[in-house]
């Protein structure tokens, strides 16, 4: 249910719109409901026509396509009427890319070679060590 405030809004809104929903002789038909639901999803708030020729009033018109596709009625004015629901798909917001900084990760890249490399040399060396340690405990004995 909309509040006065945002029915005032939409009403604002709607009447920059062309009219999209045209009701005629054949009344709230399958093909009709399919394309307010369209509509709906693709632009939220969707402005209606019912022609002199059908046999709804424009008020009948609008509550049956509220109920046919869970809309919210936002007004009646003659024979127009105006419709609203929430899309999601238009309130989603986009996932933003993580940006990255290729100077940042070319320096990070070349630390950690580097660290690499003295974990290399430095296991070397404790190597070197505990071989030389063993040798010279060994000479020792004999």
């Amino acid at each position: 249910m909309l509040s006065s405030k945002e029915r005032a809004a939409l009403r604002s809104q709607a009447t920059e719109l062309q009219t999209l929903l045209i009701v005629g002789k054949g009344g709230i038909t399958e093909n009709l409901i399919q394309e307010a639901e369209t509509l709906l999803t693709a632009k939220e708030l969707v402005k209606g026509k019912v022609l002199e020729t059908s046999l709804l009033s424009p008020k009948e018109a609008l509550e049956a396509l509220c109920e046919a596709t869970g809309a919210d009625p936002v007004q009646t004015v003659g024979t127009k009427f105006v419709l609203y629901r929430r899309s999601e798909k238009l309130h989603q917001k986009p996932q933003q890319k993580k940006r990255v900084n290729p100077v940042r990760v070319g320096r990070q890249a070349r630390r950690a070679a580097a660290r690499e490399e003295r974990e290399r040399r430095n296991e070397y060396f404790r190597q070197t060590a505990i071989q030389n340690r063993k040798e010279s405990n060994h000479r020792k004995e004999n």
